[in-house]
Order: C-alpha cells, then sequence, then structure tokens
C-alpha cells in the first residue's frame, strides 16, 4: 500500500465529540486526499459514566459500538486510548497525570499525524468547562514537544533506548468546544460543511444512546430527542447555527471551525493553504492568522 500522503488525527475526551465537531473536516480532507488520507479519531475516556439508567458497563459497550459505526460511515479509523497498564482513563474524572500522558505521547508518535485536533484549554476564569475536555487540551499542550524526546516515557513503554527514531512534530489546532461557556470564541479556519453534511448528520445519528436517552435526560430544556432522522437533521442544523452565534459567525452558518495553536509545529501560512481543504474566507480570519503565524516563526 501506497504511503498516505496526509494523516490527520482527532484527539477528544468522548465517544461522539468528533462527530459533533470535526466529521464534516475530516470528509473534507478525504474528499481532496481520497485514499491517500489517514484519519484517526483517538477517545480517550473509556465512555462509562454518559447515561442515566443503563449500567456502566452496558454504556460503556453501546457507546464503543456506536463510535465504531460512525467512524465506519465516516471512512477514519477509531481507537480508545490505552494506558500503560492496559486500562482506559476514567470517563468524568480525566485527570493530567503521567500514565495519561505517556499513553497519550505514545499513540502519536505510533500514528505520526502531519495535523493534530484536539480541544482548547479554557481561555478565561469565568468560562465553563468539562474536565474531561479541559484535560485533554492540557495532556496535547503539556506532551507537544516531548512527542520528539524518544525517552520522554520509556519507564512506561520500554524500548532500545540505543535506536531512536525521529518523529514529526504535528501541527495543532484546536476545535471549536460548546462546553467552554463564553462568547465569541476565537477561531482562525472555518470550513463549510454544507456540501458533505450528511456526514455528520448520519455520523452523528449512529450515537442513539446520546442524542434519544441520555441529552434529552441531562440537557431537557435546550435538547430534545428525534422522532427520526429528517427531526435529526433540524436539530442539527440548529446546533450548528448555534455555534456559529458563539463564534460570532453572522449569518448563522453550517461550519466547523478551528484555531491554531504554536503547541507542536508551527506551519507557515502557505502550507495550510496547500494542505487544507478549501476554507470558508468569509468566515474565516486568514489575515489575523497569517500575522500571528509569522510572529511565531520570526
Amino acid at each position: 500500500m501506497e504511503k498516505p500522503n496526509m494523516k490527520i488525527m482527532c484527539v477528544h475526551a468522548h465517544f461522539d465529540d468528533l462527530e459533533f465537531y470535526g466529521a464534516g473536516t475530516f470528509e473534507l480532507f478525504h474528499q481532496k486526499y481520497s485514499d491517500q488520507l489517514q484519519a484517526l479519531s483517538l477517545v480517550c475516556t473509556d465512555g462509562r459514566a454518559g447515561h442515566q439508567f443503563r449500567t456502566r458497563d452496558e454504556t460503556a459497550k453501546i457507546r464503543k459500538k456506536e463510535q465504531q459505526e460512525a467512524a465506519e460511515i465516516g471512512g477514519y479509523q477509531t481507537e480508545v486510548l490505552t494506558l500503560p497498564d492496559g486500562s482506559h482513563p476514567r470517563e468524568g474524572c480525566l485527570i493530567l497525570d503521567t500514565d495519561f500522558m505517556a499513553a497519550l505521547w505514545h499513540s502519536i508518535r505510533r500514528f505520526q499525524p502531519d495535523y493534530l485536533f484536539c480541544p482548547p484549554l479554557t481561555n478565561h476564569p469565568l468560562a465553563g468547562l468539562h474536565i474531561d475536555h479541559e484535560a485533554v487540551a492540557n495532556a496535547v499542550r503539556n506532551i507537544a514537544y516531548m512527542i520528539n524526546v524518544p525517552h520522554a516515557f520509556t519507564p512506561e513503554y520500554p524500548t532500545d533506548e540505543t535506536q531512536s527514531e525521529s518523529i514529526k512534530i504535528p501541527v495543532i489546532l484546536n476545535f471549536f468546544d460548546r462546553y467552554q461557556k463564553s462568547l465569541n470564541t476565537p477561531h482562525d479556519i472555518a470550513f463549510n460543511i454544507e456540501p458533505v453534511f450528511d456526514i455528520p448528520l448520519h455520523t452523528t445519528y449512529t450515537h442513539q444512546s446520546q442524542i434519544q436517552e441520555w441529552l434529552p435526560w441531562v440537557d431537557p430544556d435546550d435538547f430534545s430527542a428525534p422522532q427520526n432522522l429528517a427531526e435529526w437533521k433540524d436539530i442539527l442544523k440548529n446546533f450548528y447555527h448555534a455555534n456559529s452565534r458563539k463564534m460570532g459567525i453572522i449569518p448563522e452558518r453550517i461550519l466547523e471551525a478551528f484555531t491554531v495553536t504554536a503547541w507542536g509545529t508551527i506551519p507557515s501560512y502557505e502550507q495550510l493553504i496547500e494542505d487544507f481543504p478549501s476554507m470558508d474566507t468569509e468566515a474565516s480570519h486568514l489575515g489575523n492568522l497569517q500575522e500571528r503565524l509569522s510572529q511565531w516563526k520570526s
């Protein structure tokens, strides 16, 4: 098999995060690179806590099955982060510790993505957050430089320390995080996903335990269970429109947006334009991005 020209990876907390925040963008990458794209969804928790009447074991089993179905529709690989002892991090109380960072370091080095998408860090003390999202963001930021430090976590993952491979550090971007209860969330790049909306529509719809059971129970004022796919389509469009409002994008559009960080490799503006699918220039802040990248690289 020919080596892929592009490898993208989404590191996220829960079994449905990629589908709600990046499935459309992943599909745009697929359309640009076809079979020369390799894409991975890395879930960083065990999926046991997100339900109100199913047991923890039953919830984890169902959510993993739903995630696999979504990945098959979206055309990407999916894995659950495995800690050095063979277990998975516990949902709802994810913390930044050595084992978590080691496992993430190991997974990124093994996949070697060109671009890595992950949650943002909370940027205001009054903003709300989800502990798992914040822990994932912190972990990615903390281990980013260490990705190409081969002995950083060899106590957890023993190897021949006299034979080291140079590992490319990816460009790291933050996806929009609805759990941060703050307005006008900054972003650099926006993609119009309306032409590929069927992918986020169907991948999110696989997560039936969430959209039919959990979300209507935990958030009844803002979420009602859809009766069918057509009703879910309207609900999901409203979800994207609400995200656009929070990012200050008017008029409301079906978009996915991302912010480029300096956590990993700092790309050139020209590299992003060449590597990425066509961006929505009206909803992106490309001038600000170009200036910031130039400052970082100077």
